[in-house]
């Protein structure tokens, strides 16, 4: 126990004395207090309060998994909060996201309150927290194959149009005479929203499955092909002279000076083409495609249905954060040479 509070008295020293450097963490680090440490299952607490204590003006959930949930929630902030002294990488994280957890269980709480208990919010439209993990649980193989569906729409696309996107934005960026005549492209066809391209894209592509991944690539090639070509074109010319002074010839300019130069303006149009990729992918789904999470978002508010409107938006929310982590994990890796000098 003693060797666990020295490490967590370093840990604190080390958070601190950082700090003071110049670094910013994402929240201010000290000790682990107990409010930040029994944030979850305080919040858990409040939630399986109001949950048995509270009247209802909805029938409850048979299948009681909402309360299951809590309690399993519950358990693991306790659980969490008796082993963080002696594991460093569980104390870090911890501190970090119980607040966000707490606060999370918290406005669960209170969304419970107002549409099951109160009833401020009119049913169907708007069903409590129970409603709504019961239809994730009961419908959980439709919402496991149209994610696929909707996975492998998204990365179809993506893929294919940030290929296209690297090629048209380099070969713009480098070339004079293809960025005379490719700029006036861009501007005239790139501000149009993809969405709008859908009933063309349903006269055209030979199914709905090539027209939505027709789609989502050109969403992602406008903001990819655009910062891209940015980039390239603003390389310094101090890299470019040194390169070529030391005989350089034109392809190595382009791919290991040029193309690792304007990294970062790339990843931001590949951050800004998920965005719109992932727009345009929900949009199309509703129109042709018979699978995918748009797609069971209409078929659900078709039903009248909102506990699995609210549980594909819930899986929606998963999805789409899950693979922007995974881009911010490859910027990081490929950009960890600008470490300090731009703060992320």
């Amino acid at each position: 126990m003693n060797t666990a509070i020295q490490e967590i008295e370093r840990e604190n020293r080390t958070a601190e004395s950082s700090a003071g450097e110049g670094s910013f963490p994402p929240l201010p680090v000290g000790r682990s207090r107990p409010q930040t440490l029994l944030a979850v299952p305080i919040g858990a607490c409040i939630a399986l309060a109001i949950h048995y204590f509270v009247p209802k003006r909805e029938p409850l959930d048979p299948t009681h998994y909402y309360p299951l949930l809590l309690w399993v929630i519950l358990g693991l902030g306790v659980l969490g909060a008796a082993l963080h002294p002696f594991f460093s990488g569980l104390r870090r994280w911890m501190r970090q996201m119980c607040p966000m957890f707490g606060a999370a269980a918290i406005l669960v709480a209170i969304w419970e309150l107002i549409t099951s208990c109160l009833g401020l919010l009119p049913l169907p439209y708007f069903p409590g927290p129970e409603a709504v993990i019961a239809s994730l649980v009961t419908d959980r193989a439709l919402i496991f194959d149209s994610t696929w569906h909707s996975l492998f729409l998204l990365l179809s696309g993506y893929t294919l149009g940030t290929v296209i996107a690297l090629i048209t934005g380099v070969t713009i960026g480098w070339f004079p005479h293809a960025r005379y005549w490719g700029m006036p492209l861009l501007k005239i066809v790139g501000p149009i929203p993809a969405t709008a391209w859908i009933p063309l894209a349903m006269v055209v592509a030979p199914s709905a499955l090539f027209s939505a991944i027709g789609l989502v690539a050109l969403a992602v090639w406008f903001p990819v092909t655009m910062l891209t070509a940015s980039g390239i074109s603003n390389t310094r010319a101090s890299y470019l002279d040194v390169a070529r002074t030391l005989g350089a010839k034109q392809s190595y300019l382009i791919f290991r000076v040029a193309i690792p130069a304007a990294l970062p303006n790339i990843f931001i149009g590949l951050f800004m083409g998920l965005g719109t990729s992932f727009l345009t992918l929900v949009v199309a789904e509703t129109v042709g495609v018979k699978s995918g999470l748009g797609w069971y978002v209409s078929w659900a508010q078709g039903w009248a249905e909102y506990g699995k409107v609210y549980g594909a938006l819930v899986i929606m929310a998963a999805f789409f954060s899950t693979i922007m982590t995974v881009l911010f994990k490859v910027r990081d890796r490929m950009l960890v040479w600008q470490k300090g000098v731009i703060k992320w």
